[in-house]
C-alpha cells in the first residue's frame, strides 16, 4: 500500500473541508409577521427575510415558500434586527459582594471563564453584537476569537482591551489600594503624556483591539477621583484619537464632567459614554463634530440604587458620587435628544447581570425618545457608530442574518424587548421561538 504523499494529504484535507462548507451552507425564509427592519419609519407586516448561509439576501412581501428552504415561521410575532449595545463590559459582573476584597481575590483566569456564560446569556437575550468598552485585554481579544471561530456561543465583539487614562484617574487600579501592592496588570491602562499614550494605543492594535476607551474625567465606582475633572490633557487626547484614527480604530471617551466632554469632542473622539453633565452649549459641539452620546442610563439607575440601599457593596467614596451623577443622567439625555444629539444604545452592564441589557430602552422612552428612537438607538444608529452598517444593525440585503423575534409589538410597549423568544446569529438559530 503506497503512503500519500504530503501533496495528496493537502488535497484531501481540502476537499473534506470544501465538503464541510458545503454540507453547512443552507437557504433560509423567515416569515416574519411584523418587521422592525432599523433603517424604515415605520414597521412592515407579512415579509419573507430570505436568508443564504449566514447572510440576508433580500426582504421581499409576503409569506414566500421557495421550494427547498427551511422555513423559520415567526408570522405570528415582531421580528427586528439582532441588537447592540455599544457599552459593555462582558467578561466581568458585580457579585454584590466588597469591590476591593473582589479586586485582590478575582484573577483573570476567573474572568475568563464567567465571560463565557455572560457571552450566552447576552446573546439569548437578543443582543448579538456587543461594543466591550474596558476589559483585560488579554481576556477580551479571547473571548471575541473563541466566539468568531464558533468555540462558544456569545455575540459578535468589538473590544477596546485596556482603557486609559492618567495616574490616579478612572483606569488606574491602584486607587485606593496600599501603594506596597502591585499587580501586572493594573497600570495596563495607565498613561501619562503624549509619548506614552501614543505607544499605548499601538500596543492595544498589536494586541487585537478593535477600538480604543478612554477615560478624560474621574469616575463613580473608581476610589478617590472626581467625576467632574478633567483628567487627561488635551495633548494626550488628541495623542490617542490622531494616532487610533490613523489605525482605523474609533475612540469612545468615558467623560461626566463638561470640561471632560466638551474638550473630548473637540479633539475629535467618535463617541461620549454617560456625558452625565454636559449642557447646551455640550449639546452644540456634539452637533458640529457628529459624536455621538451613548447615555448608559440603567447603570445609572442601578448604581443609584445600591448606593441607597447597599452601599456597602461599593467601593470607599463611590455611593456618595453615585447618588449625585446619577440624576443627572436622565435628564441630561432628555436635552441632548430634543438638541438632535446622535444616541446610540449602551447599558454599562456589568453591575447589573448580564442578559438584562434590555432594560435600557425603558428608561430612554422614560428620557423622551420614542420607541422606534430607542430601538434605533440599538440597532442602525449602533451600526454607525461602530462603523459596521454594512454587516449589522438592519435587515437588509448583504447584512449578517443577525434577527431576534418577541411576542407583541414593541412600538407600543417597548418593555417587549426584556422577553425575547427568538434569536438567530449569521443565519444560525440560537434560541428557538417558545411561547
Amino acid at each position: 500500500m503506497r503512503t500519500p504523499s504530503a501533496k495528496q494529504i493537502l488535497l484531501s484535507a481540502t476537499a473534506l473541508a470544501l465538503l464541510s462548507t458545503a454540507a453547512m451552507a443552507k437557504d433560509v425564509v423567515v416569515h416574519a409577521g411584523r418587521l422592525i427592519d432599523g433603517v424604515s419609519k415605520d414597521a412592515q407586516t407579512q415579509v419573507s427575510i430570505i436568508i443564504k448561509d449566514d447572510r440576508i439576501i433580500s426582504v421581499e412581501k409576503g409569506f414566500l415558500r421557495p421550494d427547498g428552504v427551511e422555513i423559520v415561521d415567526l408570522s405570528q410575532a415582531t421580528v427586528l434586527p439582532g441588537l447592540i449595545d455599544m457599552h459593555d463590559h462582558i467578561t466581568f459582573q458585580s457579585s454584590g459582594k466588597n469591590p476591593v476584597a473582589e479586586r485582590v481575590t478575582h484573577s483573570n483566569l476567573d474572568s475568563a471563564i464567567s465571560a463565557t456564560g455572560y457571552a450566552r446569556r447576552t446573546l439569548e437575550a437578543g443582543f448579538t453584537t456587543v461594543r466591550d468598552v474596558g476589559s483585560d485585554t488579554g481576556v477580551g481579544v479571547a473571548l471575541k476569537r473563541a466566539i468568531n471561530e464558533g468555540t462558544i456561543p456569545g455575540p459578535r465583539m468589538w473590544v477596546a482591551g485596556a482603557a486609559l487614562g492618567p495616574t490616579g484617574g478612572h483606569s488606574d487600579g491602584r486607587n485606593g489600594m496600599d501603594s506596597e501592592l502591585s499587580h501586572p496588570h493594573w497600570t495596563d491602562g495607565v498613561i501619562d503624556g503624549p509619548d506614552e499614550a501614543r505607544k499605548a494605543v499601538r500596543r492595544l492594535h498589536q494586541q487585537g483591539a478593535d477600538l480604543i476607551k478612554i477615560m478624560p474625567s474621574g469616575g463613580v465606582l473608581s476610589i478617590g477621583d472626581d467625576p467632574s475633572a478633567k483628567m487627561m490633557t488635551d495633548e494626550e487626547i488628541k495623542a490617542v484619537v490622531d494616532t487610533a484614527h490613523e489605525l482605523g480604530m474609533k475612540v469612545a471617551a468615558h467623560a461626566h464632567g463638561k470640561k471632560a466632554i466638551d474638550a473630548a469632542v473637540r479633539l475629535g473622539v467618535d463617541s461620549i459614554e454617560h456625558s452625565s453633565y454636559s449642557d447646551a452649549e455640550s449639546y452644540k459641539l456634539y452637533k458640529q463634530y457628529g459624536t455621538y452620546m451613548v447615555p448608559t442610563l440603567q447603570v445609572a439607575y442601578v448604581v443609584s440604587e445600591v448606593a441607597r440601599l447597599h452601599p456597602e457593596q461599593l467601593n470607599p467614596s463611590s455611593a456618595a458620587k453615585a447618588l449625585q451623577v446619577a440624576p443627572q443622567t436622565l435628564r441630561q439625555l432628555g436635552e441632548a435628544h430634543k438638541a438632535g444629539v446622535k444616541i446610540a444604545f449602551g447599558t454599562d452592564t456589568a453591575l447589573s447581570p448580564h442578559g438584562k441589557n434590555a432594560g435600557e430602552f425603558i428608561l430612554l422612552v422614560k428620557a423622551g425618545l420614542t420607541p422606534m428612537e430607542a430601538i434605533k438607538a440599538a440597532t442602525v444608529n449602533a451600526a454607525d457608530l461602530l462603523g459596521a452598517s454594512d454587516r449589522v444593525g438592519s435587515v437588509q440585503s448583504g447584512r449578517f442574518a443577525d434577527l431576534i423575534a418577541v411576542s407583541g409589538d414593541p412600538l407600543k410597549d417597548v418593555t417587549e424587548l426584556e422577553h425575547v423568544k427568538f434569536v438567530m446569529k449569521g443565519g444560525q438559530t440560537v434560541k428557538a421561538w417558545s411561547e
